[in-house]
């Protein structure tokens, strides 16, 4: 067989069933010949964030994949691939490389060397022989650790050049998990425990370890109440008395409040990063438990830590609480499950002008509930796009299950969210999942509403229309005033229309329960839908500092 042939034989047998892709790669036909389903995008940064959005909703346990060609396909995927690193998202890249001959000369751009940056691992496959290999180092990174992309670049002769059967050997990856030190384990308890107003973040890694139902337990064992970083939104159910909700750029009211009068911060499976994450509260006790080593002690100082998987180490946890406080764990001593509901009450009648208002043109808040109220939000996969969508989204959107929200951010890239929206799509075809966007991204990735009709991939999108960078014009005033350089403009629904997608434009409060019903039922009919609504710009987010 050859190497192309050796690659995708090793890629069907770790479960995958299409990749994304962008021509040209000779390893795109291999693979499609081998019963792998290629889904060409328009360009390379999409094809990337659908693999990346796949890997997310499937938590690791199936790989999203981007294959693109040598030189000009690998420049165009940089950025996609660059937010998956800030996000810490395993997927696999496999670009076409040069000839053997040809390596080291100008102008070739190497892909395994250039992207050794924003990748958690890279390598050149200058030998048939060892492409069993390389791909079982490549999905052992895949599945282990701090999640990333990995890059395996192929040489062009290498992907033709015969391998014997005899050398092919490969077995899937099984993932390897560990728990905890035991005496780590026992003091970080011990120590949260006597907290008087301890509080949990969770992050990402609660979904990739498949750890909410133990995150759900250790917290009513324990009365802790429970925020999420803007990733790890959908990790603890929303609706639970215990759910303080998300803090990122914007979060809840509730998050804020006890971030205040904290005097003790367990993060699990989270980073404690900055920027889109929470703002650990200064002379705090500060606890973190993570897979990763090289997570410790970096953002903050740490006082306890435990390093393993989330959900054996919260099953510790479990384990060490009983052992101290009873079986049956301890009351609400502190009574945070009333002080949560106090503070959500009053956070909520404080928006609820801009939640419901019937301003024309349209807040964008009440276009967001209105969408909450159209759909099943426990059957839907909802994600947004960089800036003011997820600004707005975030705080207010109820997550109640695992997986039902692609929160993300930390190098927030405009235009993300539709390729995200597509690859969640892909990995769980029975959900509604919904992209929110602004008009500035759907300049940045609009035209792959085309690979959804193409590829018969039922998304709904919706755009906020506002005619503005919302927000920029602060970085540019004088441009802003004498040239409007802030401003937009474009009739979007018409692009999508003739992307052959279903599509509205929605100008009134009154007019957006039937558009969204009616795009709904575009995509139980197999239509991508587009939904573009008029807002205004209004640049107000909920704080939660």
């Amino acid at each position: 067989m050859t190497g192309n042939q050796a690659i995708a034989k090793i890629l069907k047998a770790e479960g995958l069933e299409w990749f994304a892709c962008f021509p040209n790669h000779s390893l795109i036909d291999a693979a499609a010949k081998e019963g792998l389903r290629p889904i060409i995008c328009r360009q390379e940064r999409a094809g990337v964030n659908m693999a990346d959005g796949f890997s997310r909703i499937m938590c690791g346990n199936r790989i999203g994949v981007f294959m693109m060609q040598d030189g000009p396909g690998a420049e165009n995927a940089f950025g996609g691939v660059a937010q998956a690193y800030a996000d810490s998202v395993p997927i696999l890249l496999l670009p076409g490389g040069p000839s053997l001959s040809s390596v080291g000369m100008h102008p070739g751009f190497t892909s395994h060397r250039h992207y050794g940056g924003i990748t958690k691992w890279t390598e050149f496959i200058s030998q048939a022989d060892r492409i069993p290999q390389l791909m079982r180092m490549a999905f052992t990174r895949l599945k282990h650790g701090r999640p990333g992309p990995v890059l395996l670049e192929i040489s062009g002769d290498v992907a033709h050049a015969e391998l014997s059967d005899g050398v092919f050997d490969y077995t899937p990856v099984k993932v390897r998990k560990s728990a905890a030190d035991a005496d780590d384990v026992r003091d970080l308890v011990t120590a949260l425990l006597k907290a008087s107003c301890p509080v949990i973040s969770a992050g990402r890694g609660i979904l990739y370890g498949e750890a909410t139902e133990e995150l759900v337990a250790f917290a009513e064992l324990t009365n802790i109440p429970v925020m999420t970083t803007l990733q790890g939104k959908s990790g603890f159910p929303e609706n639970h008395r215990l759910a303080l909700g998300t803090a990122g750029n914007s979060g809840t009211r509730m998050a804020g409040h006890f971030l205040k009068k904290t005097d003790f911060v367990l993060g699990i499976a989270t980073t404690l990063s900055s920027g889109y994450s929470p703002r650990m509260p200064a002379g705090a006790i500060l606890a973190q438990i993570t897979n990763s080593t090289d997570d410790l002690n970096v953002h903050y100082q740490l006082d306890y830590g435990a390093v393993g998987d989330a959900k054996l180490v919260l099953r510790q946890m479990i384990e060490e609480a009983k052992r101290q406080i009873g079986e049956q764990g301890r009351g609400d001593i502190n009574g945070v499950a009333d002080e949560i509901r106090k503070v959500k009450d009053e956070w909520m009648a404080e928006w609820r002008p801009r939640l419901q208002s019937d301003e024309v043109p349209m807040n964008e808040y009440r276009v967001l509930t209105e969408l909450i109220k159209a759909v099943d939000v426990s059957n839907t996969i909802a994600t947004h796009d960089a800036g003011y969508p997820r600004d707005r989204m975030s705080p207010f959107w109820p997550a109640l299950v695992p997986n039902s929200y692609i929160g993300w951010g930390k190098s927030t890239q405009l235009g993300y969210g539709l390729g995200l929206a597509l690859g969640a799509k892909m990995a769980a075809p029975e959900k509604q999942v919904i992209n929110v966007m602004g008009d500035a991204a759907f300049g940045m990735a609009g035209f792959d509403i085309e690979t959804a009709v193409r590829s018969e991939i039922p998304i709904l999108t919706v755009i906020f229309n506002n005619g503005v960078m919302t927000h920029y014009n602060q970085n540019m005033p004088y441009a802003s005033e004498h040239w409007e350089s802030d401003k937009l403009s474009g009739d979007y629904a018409k692009v999508a229309e003739s992307l052959g997608a279903f599509a509205e434009t929605v100008h009134t409060p009154d007019e957006l329960p039937g558009a969204i019903q009616r795009a709904i039922t575009a995509n139980k009919e197999g239509r991508p839908a587009v939904l573009q609504t008029m807002t205004n710009a209004e640049e107000t987010i909920s704080r939660y500092q």
